[in-house]
């Protein structure tokens, strides 16, 4: 369970002062799947990047199965994303020169995985997302949902019990969009938590739970019905 007590993010931009997050104070239960919503600039992604151990805030506690995530070492911090969390990027963020099984496998690298069990494990995620037959093409040789699927398969590699995803659907189109969100709610069937940005409405309309923020400040919205 993620626990926020009144975090603040402040950026100084041209001699002026940016709240992205202005004392945010979050509960966010295990299993829950939750999508973070809001205009461009209201601190979705500095909340996303605060709530992946990956930037410090500014003021205030944040706690991770009770766990203070920044009173970690970097290393710390970097060990328990990798057990931990898993992410989704708009990007993808595939290595190009890399197949499909190897993209899938480098998270189990980092973590000083045997390599038959890397490439075993791989290849069944790839089989879980429908690419059974596209272990060995590159990104180039992917469509852009393709090498979504890729990306997710490769978000599960070390059974991570949180799902961070930035964006996740937004370079799809609405058909890929929805077999990417199912697969999202699939894992979120498996146990995890998942916790959305998105800007689209159709795709938070697949979150138990919608959380607004404007200005930094979060607003619990419910639930959202696709349009």
């Amino acid at each position: 369970m993620y626990q926020l007590e009144s975090v603040s993010q402040t950026y100084e931009r041209r001699g002026n002062k940016i709240h992205a997050l202005d004392n945010c104070s979050l509960t966010i239960p295990d299993n829950d799947f939750v999508a973070i919503v809001g205009p461009s600039g209201s601190g979705k992604t500095t909340l996303l990047s605060v709530l992946g151990g990956m930037l410090s805030p500014t003021s205030g506690d944040i706690t991770l199965d009770g766990v203070a995530l920044y009173e970690l070492s970097l290393q710390e911090r970097a060990a328990l994303r990798n057990q931990k969390i898993g992410f989704v990027f708009q990007t993808f963020n595939l290595v190009p020169w890399l197949t499909a099984c190897e993209n899938v496998q480098i998270p189990m690298m980092l973590n000083g995985s045997d390599s038959r069990e890397q490439r075993e494990r791989a290849l069944a995620l790839l089989e879980r997302v429908g690419l059974s037959d596209r272990t060995d093409h590159r990104p180039a040789e992917l469509s852009q949902g393709q090498q979504q699927r890729v990306a997710l398969a490769r978000t599960l590699a070390n059974n991570p019990q949180i799902i961070l995803a930035d964006e996740p659907t937004g370079n799809l189109d609405p058909e890929t969009r929805k077999h990417a969100m199912n697969f999202l709610t699939e894992f979120h069937e498996d146990g995890r938590t998942i916790v959305m940005v998105t800007h689209d409405k159709e795709t938070a309309s697949y979150a138990q739970r919608s959380i607004q923020l404007v200005d930094g400040v979060p607003r619990e919205v419910g639930p959202l019905q696709a349009a």
